[in-house]
């Protein structure tokens, strides 16, 4: 199951991913800190774990992603 899971939930995430594009690094950075904050509380709460400590990991992976990313 949990494979599954993976295999559709990663897919998902870089196409949101892709929607984070902005302008400028701050707007990334929002942007990608909100995706990612709500596909890891998804991926916690689908495997089993805490959704808030997803929702931490993505958020903060998200953030540093959007704003390290060029805008195209």
């Amino acid at each position: 199951m949990t494979r599954i899971i993976g295999r559709l939930v990663v897919p998902a995430l870089l196409v949101l991913g892709l929607a984070a594009c902005g302008d400028d690094p701050g707007t990334r950075a929002v942007t990608g800190g909100l995706i990612g904050a709500g596909g890891g509380a998804a991926i916690g709460a689908a495997t089993g774990g805490n959704a808030g400590t997803g929702a931490l990991i993505g958020g903060g992976v998200g953030a540093v992603g959007g704003a390290l990313t060029a805008p195209r």
